[in-house]
C-alpha cells in the first residue's frame, strides 16, 4: 500500500490548479481509506461575517449518506479552536465514526477534511493522512510563491489568465448557464490616481505602503470568494462571480469610498478610478480588459475617483464602439 500511496501523492502534487489538486487529494484518500463519505471544506472568511466552511469536493462511498456529513462541519466556530491547534478531532456516532483533520495553509488554517468511516481510524492511518496533508501544504506554499504578488500578497498577473479561463469554462457549462439571470460575473480594473506623484513626492517606500494598504482595504471590501489581483504597478483587478449589476457596483463603490476616506500615513488622501464590465463565456482576457479599461479611462478623464460600467457608458453613447484602450498594458 505504501508504494501506491507514494505514487498517488506524487501524481496529486503535479497539479497546479487548486481545484484539480483538491479533487486529486480526495480521490487519493478515498482510494486507500475507503470511507463511507469524504468532504473537503475550504474556509471562507468574509469581512463582517463569521467564518464559514464551503464544500469543495465530496466523495460518497458504500453506505455514504449525501446529507449530514459536511453539514456537521459547516459552522467553523465549532472547530476553530481545534483547527488552529492542529488537532485531529474524532466525533460522530459509534456506528458512523467521523474524523476531522485541519487543512493548514502557509500561515493559517484554510479548511477541514472530514472523513466518515465504517470503523474508527487507527493512529497509524491518522498519522499517514496528516503526513499527506503536510506534503500538500508544502506544494501549495510553492504554488503561492510563484503566483502571488510579493508586496501585497494578492494574486499576480501570471495567475489571472488561468483563473479567467476557468471562469469562462464554468460559465459555459449547462448548470452555470441555467443560473439566475440577475447574477453575472464582472471584471473591474482599478487604478490609483496620480500614483507617480506619490512616488515622486514621498518616495517609493511610501508608494509601496500605499499599495500594501490598498490591498488590505480590497480584502475588506470584497467577499472571500472574489478574486483579487495586482496586475502591475498601481493597477489591480477584481473578478466578482455570482453578483447582480447593482451588487457589483455597491462592492466597487464600497472600495472606492474606503480608499478615499482612509488616512494614508504621510501621503494623506489617495483615490482610485475604477472601470468594470460584465464577463461573458465568449470573452478572452484582452477583450474583457479592453472594455474595463475604456470605462476606467472615462473615469480618469472625468475627474477621477469614480466607478463606471462599460456597458452603461456604451448604451449612453459615451464610449466609441471600437473601445480603444486607454491606460492598461495588455498582453
Amino acid at each position: 500500500m505504501s508504494h501506491s500511496i507514494l505514487n498517488g501523492v506524487a501524481a496529486a502534487t503535479t497539479h497546479r490548479d487548486r481545484d484539480d489538486l483538491d479533487r486529486a487529494l480526495a480521490e487519493l484518500l478515498a482510494q486507500f481509506i475507503e470511507p463511507r463519505s469524504l468532504a473537503l471544506l475550504r474556509l471562507v472568511d468574509e469581512e463582517g461575517q463569521a467564518p464559514r466552511l464551503e464544500e469543495r469536493v465530496r466523495v460518497d462511498g458504500r453506505g455514504g449518506q449525501a446529507a449530514g456529513l459536511a453539514d456537521m462541519a459547516h459552522d467553523f466556530t465549532a472547530w476553530q479552536r481545534h483547527a488552529q491547534r492542529g488537532e485531529v478531532v474524532r466525533c460522530g456516532a459509534a456506528d458512523r465514526p467521523m474524523t476531522v483533520f485541519p487543512l493548514a495553509g502557509a500561515h493559517n488554517v484554510i479548511g477541514l477534511l472530514v472523513l466518515e468511516t465504517a470503523r474508527p481510524l487507527s493512529e497509524r492511518r491518522i498519522e499517514l493522512i496528516r503526513g499527506i496533508l503536510r506534503i500538500v501544504r508544502n506544494h501549495l506554499a510553492i504554488l503561492d510563491y510563484g503566483e502571488q504578488d510579493t508586496l501585497t500578497g494578492l494574486l499576480n498577473r501570471k495567475r489571472f489568465e488561468g483563473q479567467f479561463d476557468k471562469l469562462r469554462h464554468r460559465m459555459a457549462t449547462p448548470a452555470e448557464a441555467a443560473g439566475t439571470a440577475q447574477e453575472a460575473s464582472w471584471l473591474a480594473l482599478i487604478d490609483i490616481d496620480r500614483f507617480k506623484s506619490i512616488n515622486d513626492g514621498y518616495g517609493h517606500l511610501f508608494g509601496d505602503e500605499v499599495l500594501l494598504l490598498i490591498s488590505r482595504l480590497m480584502r475588506r471590501a470584497f467577499r472571500g470568494a472574489d478574486q483579487l489581483f495586482r496586475f502591475g504597478g498601481e493597477e489591480f483587478i477584481v473578478i466578482l462571480e455570482n453578483a447582480s449589476e447593482n451588487g457589483a457596483l455597491l462592492a466597487l463603490e464600497r472600495l472606492r469610498s474606503a480608499i478615499a476616506t482612509y488616512p494614508f500615513p504621510q501621503v494623506g488622501t489617495v483615490t482610485v478610478s475604477i472601470g468594470y464590465t460584465r464577463i461573458t463565456s465568449q470573452d478572452i482576457p484582452t477583450l474583457c480588459l479592453a472594455r474595463a479599461d475604456a470605462a476606467l479611462y472615462y473615469v480618469k478623464s472625468h475627474g477621477r475617483n469614480g466607478v463606471r460600467n462599460c456597458e452603461q457608458l456604451l448604451a449612453a453613447g459615451h464610449l466609441a464602439g471600437d473601445l480603444k484602450c486607454g491606460t492598461v498594458d495588455l498582453f
